[in-house]
């Protein structure tokens, strides 16, 4: 899917077929409400055309005497008339419990769906794609409730259908022309809710990206980690500036539809009237004139009104259906679009790493519509030696992380393990021999425990390997002193259950202590075959930095590691310290050979340290 090229498809055809998978997932889920749902919806249609009819019938008794018209035929008339009143009455009820709690059943598995389908994008590329991102938004409104809509669409349809077609049956034994005139009012308004309908699909994907840029500034004005920037910089009115922007844009566009099915459907509803009135006339007139009984008059005006409030239901349930199926569209094409990265079939066993990674002549950019990033890289990563990436910001360290994780393919040549491709291996195992800290980690609103165990769930439980990992990472003693210690709250967002009777012990980490948390993930995964760290310090003072570098040092030997940074003193003792420029590797050496090259890597570390010496200078002479 590439941006807004990806447009929503409206054709009624394509559309019609979102009504199998949502009703195959309504069947699935909860069967029996479904069941009963359908007849309780179906009997609704009828009970109306019943009513009319007893009412007629007990009328006519009355006026007219004949084989109903005694006491006991009335009885029973008037009795079955009773029923279908009680059945109206209750019916609505439970159809509005029938459908919340359908809604609720498909819309738990819908959105389980949904999230495994997403789960199950193995690279990083769609997240990374906006107009992706928009049907996502779409997919997941969708699953809220969508699938429950095109039911009840459906199966209302059906009810409107049974109404109208038992109506129209009984005005054609009254007057088949006012039967014809009914139903040609009727069809204007089926067409026209329809065309509005594909007209508001069509507004929703439009102003999709709209909305989450607006979700995006609201989510800024009222978030913890952009509060304070906005307060020191006075950003907060620019930014609810925009995001109120953004509202008027959708708005506007909504109002746009909004006026127009007004004018429309004020047209069809004048239109309907002035049927239903001239129907009326003739029926009065035709009654007088004695061709209809009081019976049949009664049937007569409840058929042109039922007809025409069951034709505009009948076009209100077909549109909402057909919304939905255009919105569901988005949910069947997410949780169909598949892996998004190519799978071998069968893949090969992923052995132990013994010889290492090679980089062969890697090209990589985003789209063809974006740069090289990477331009013919050659790289070896030999097992059981530690080597350092190093260069300046856009040179491409960050995406060839995203390479070796196998996030992304190359646009070129390969990336291979002991000497075969990574696309020839499940990227699910290939990701379980990888330990990685990235320079943009996460920050988990969950327990100190939970922020640890995520490196690898199945150590979670294991207490002891969590606080290894945590003093490894010099985080153990911060962890221990909490209210809560392992099990406290990260966060002043949510509170557990624990903590409801005192919802103060939940605990914001400094930007260090999150650090720290993000390496004792890594180090819970320490028994992998390649450790990626990227900028593993970049948050830390400089006696942290050295603590962890020490560690880190310790953790390195004789094991395979790629270490990324900018502080190029922590580099230094790589075994290979390789420099890209321009997305080119320019040098590969150690340090020592590095230096006495007199090339970029020694440009660098000389304007480094020479900051530092003057910055000490002048701390001495002050």
């Amino acid at each position: 899917m590439s941006g807004r090229t990806d447009r929503v498809t409206t054709g009624p055809t394509r559309a019609a077929w979102g009504i199998r998978p949502a009703w195959a997932l309504a069947a699935r889920t909860a069967p029996g409400t479904l069941t009963v749902y359908v007849v309780v919806m179906l009997a609704g249609g009828a009970l109306p055309v019943l009513a009319a009819w007893l009412t007629k019938l007990i009328l006519d008794g009355l006026v007219g005497g004949g084989p109903l018209g005694g006491l006991g035929g009335l009885g029973w008339l008037a009795l079955g008339l009773a029923g279908a009143g009680a059945l109206a009455a209750v019916t609505p009820q439970l159809t509005t419990y029938l459908r919340a709690e359908l809604d609720r059943a498909v819309g738990l598995v819908a959105q389980d769906r949904l999230f495994a389908a997403v789960d199950d994008f193995a690279g990083l590329g769609r997240f990374e794609d906006p107009g992706f991102l928009d049907r996502l938004r779409l997919a997941q409104q969708a699953a809220g409730g969508t699938p429950g809509q095109i039911v009840d669409g459906v199966l209302g349809g059906v009810r409107s259908a049974i109404t109208v077609v038992g109506f129209l049956g009984s005005l054609y034994v009254l007057s088949p022309l006012l039967t014809l005139v009914v139903l040609g009012a009727g069809v204007p308004v089926l067409v026209a809710e329809i065309a509005l309908s594909r007209r508001r699909a069509r507004m929703f994907w439009n102003v999709g990206g709209i909305e989450r840029r607006e979700f995006f500034y609201s989510d800024l004005l009222s978030s913890a980690e952009a509060a304070k920037e906005i307060r020191l910089f006075g950003t907060g009115g620019y930014l609810r500036g925009r995001m109120i922007a953004e509202r008027r844009e959708a708005n506007a566009a909504k109002r746009a539809v909004d006026r127009r099915e007004s004018w429309i459907q004020s047209g069809l509803g004048l239109l309907a009237a002035l049927v239903a009135g001239g129907g009326l006339l003739w029926a009065v007139a035709a009654a007088r004139a004695g061709r209809l009984s009081v019976g049949d008059l009664t049937v007569l005006v409840a058929g042109v009104a039922g007809v025409q409030g069951a034709l505009t239901a009948l076009a209100g349930e077909v549109a909402r259906a057909h919304q939905a199926l255009l919105v569901f569209e988005h949910y069947t094409a997410v949780t169909g679009a598949g892996n998004d990265l190519v799978t071998a079939t069968p893949p090969r066993p992923l052995p132990p790493l013994r010889r290492g990674i090679e980089l062969r002549d890697v090209w990589f950019r985003y789209s063809e519509e974006h740069p090289w990033v990477l331009r013919g890289v050659d790289l070896w990563i030999p097992a059981g030696r530690s080597v350092a990436l190093v260069g300046l910001n856009g040179a491409g360290k960050s995406t060839l992380v995203k390479l070796l994780c196998r996030f992304y393919d190359p646009t070129r040549g390969a990336v291979l393990w002991d000497g075969v491709d990574l696309r020839e291996f499940d990227v699910t195992h290939l990701r379980q021999r990888i330990g990685a800290v990235f320079q943009d980690y996460m920050r988990y609103d969950l327990t100190a425990t939970d922020n640890i165990g995520l490196g690898d769930l199945a150590l979670r439980e294991q207490h002891d390997r969590v606080r290894i990992a945590a003093e490894r990472a010099g985080i153990h003693d911060e962890i221990a002193a909490l209210p809560q210690g392992y099990d406290t709250m990260l966060s002043r967002i949510f509170f557990s259950e624990r903590d409801r009777e005192d919802q103060t012990t939940g605990t914001v980490l400094s930007g260090g202590q999150w650090q720290r948390l993000a390496l004792a993930r890594a180090f819970l995964r320490d028994q992998r075959d390649l450790m990626v760290l990227d900028e593993p310090s970049s948050g830390l003072d400089a006696e942290a930095e050295h603590e962890i570098h020490t560690s880190l040092r310790r953790h390195r030997r004789r094991r395979t590691s790629l270490l990324i940074s900018h502080r190029l003193g922590a580099v230094r003792d790589a075994d290979v310290i390789v420099v890209l420029r321009d997305g080119r590797v320019v040098e590969q050496a150690d340090h020592v050979t590095l230096m006495a090259t007199g090339g970029e890597y020694a440009r660098l570390f000389t304007l480094q340290a020479a900051g530092y010496q003057a910055a000490a200078t002048g701390s001495e002479e002050a």
